[in-house]
């Protein structure tokens, strides 16, 4: 048998294998499988993101309540303000004060609306994550079970075809089963492909010239697909 031949036989056994690839891979189980696996996956880095940002929120909460202390000191000691005033002190001196401690104040409140705002939506996200997490534990331990019962379903086939390949791989040349399979990786498929008219399928041209050296059974690399091609 020719490596052409071959090369056809080999990609008419792998044809089977790939059916069965795409019908588990294309399958819902899988995908909810892979969908509650990055979850998982990625759980552990959210939680710290989250521990982080609470962390975040604690400390600028003690450093409003730190300087909302030294603001409540400050206007303590304007307690004896008509005494102060009848000592003779400046009335305007007070005032300026007052309506600086006046606008920290507000600047104060308005930066305690905002934390609690933050505090508040901070937890929700914390409550839904955390439900999501349990969800996604269950949905994780009853679809890899569901997969790993699929694929089972054809390890046997899968098997038996591996065994042809590797039977059929061992006629053919190194470099081109290594290209074959590089291909395979790539997605593209059929690999080998007969010379249409005078194109490959992908609609590529072939110069006479190119297509001379498809006689005798030897095969091309399309310049645009890669796939290799052949003259019947």
């Amino acid at each position: 048998m020719s490596v052409l031949q071959d090369l056809l036989e080999y990609q008419k056994v792998d044809a089977r294998l790939r059916e069965i690839e795409q019908s588990i891979s294309s399958s819902d189980v899988r995908r909810k499988f892979v969908q509650a696996k990055k979850f998982m996956e990625s759980a552990r880095e959210k939680f710290e993101a989250q521990d982080k940002r609470a962390q975040d929120l604690k400390n600028l909460r003690d450093d409003l309540a730190r300087r909302s202390e030294e603001i409540g000191r400050q206007i303590a000691e304007y307690a004896d303000l008509d005494e102060m005033v009848d000592e003779g002190g400046d009335v305007s001196f007070y005032k300026k004060n007052a309506q600086t401690l006046l606008d920290r104040l507000r600047a104060l409140k308005g930066e305690l609306q905002k934390l609690t705002a933050d505090i508040s939506a901070t937890a929700e996200e914390y409550e839904r994550f955390k439900k999501q997490g349990v969800q996604m534990q269950k949905q994780y331990k009853e679809y890899k079970e569901k997969y790993d019962a699929l694929k089972a379903e054809h390890a046997e086939e899968v098997k038996e075809i591996n065994a042809k390949l590797a039977a059929i791989a061992g006629k053919l040349p190194h470099e081109t089963l290594k290209k074959y399979q590089q291909k395979r990786k790539e997605r593209i498929f059929p690999i080998i492909v007969p010379l249409s008219g005078d194109r490959c399928v992908c609609g590529m041209d072939f110069p006479l010239a190119q297509q001379g050296k498809l006689a005798g059974g030897n095969v091309v690399e399309c310049e645009n697909c890669h796939r290799f091609v052949y003259k019947e």
